[in-house]
C-alpha cells in the first residue's frame, strides 16, 4: 500500500513541477530564441557569417561566447571577435524569433536557413513558405514587428 501511495505522491510532484515549468514558459519567453533543451542561439549558426560570407554557416563549439543569456557559436576566432565587439550588429532581430511571426504579434522559432539582411540587420523566418510571405512585404512587416517587439515575449 505504501508503494502505491509513494508512487502517487511522486507522480503528483512531477505533474506539479511540469505545470509550473510550462506555466512560466507560457508567461514569458527568453529574449533570445533557443530550443527548449538548449541554450545555443540560432541553432549554433554563425551570425557574423551571414554578413561576411552571405550564407548560413554552422559555428563551432570551439568559438563561443555568451550574450543575453544564450550561447553563440562561430566558425572562427575572427567572427567571434567581431561579434564580441558589436553583438547588436550581428545578432538577429527579435532575438532570433521568426520576424514574420513577431510582425503578426506572435512568436515562432527562427530557421537559420531562412534569413535575409535588410538595412544591415539580420532577420530569420520560420520556414520557406513564411519567408516567401515575409519577402513580399518586408518594409511593412519590419515596422509592425518593431512595434510588437519586445512586448510579444512578455
Amino acid at each position: 500500500m505504501n508503494t502505491i501511495v509513494n508512487q502517487k505522491n511522486a507522480f503528483g510532484s512531477l505533474l506539479t513541477l511540469l505545470l509550473v515549468m510550462f506555466s512560466f514558459q507560457a508567461q514569458a519567453k527568453d529574449p533570445i530564441y533557443t530550443s527548449f533543451f538548449s541554450d545555443v542561439a540560432v541553432s549554433g549558426y554563425d551570425t557574423v557569417a551571414y554578413f561576411t560570407d552571405s550564407k548560413a554557416t554552422k559555428g563551432s563549439s570551439k568559438y563561443t561566447t555568451e550574450y543575453q543569456g544564450a550561447r553563440w557559436q562561430f566558425k572562427n576566432a575572427d567572427n567571434l571577435a567581431a561579434f564580441k565587439a558589436t553583438p547588436e550588429k550581428y545578432a538577429p532581430q527579435y532575438g532570433g524569433y521568426c520576424a514574420w511571426a513577431v510582425a503578426n504579434n506572435d512568436t515562432a522559432s527562427g530557421d537559420p536557413q531562412q534569413w535575409t539582411i535588410e538595412d544591415g540587420k539580420l532577420y530569420l523566418n520560420y520556414d520557406a513558405s513564411i519567408q516567401a510571405k515575409w519577402l513580399k512585404d518586408k518594409p511593412n512587416l519590419i515596422e509592425q514587428a518593431d512595434n510588437n517587439w519586445p512586448a510579444v515575449i512578455r
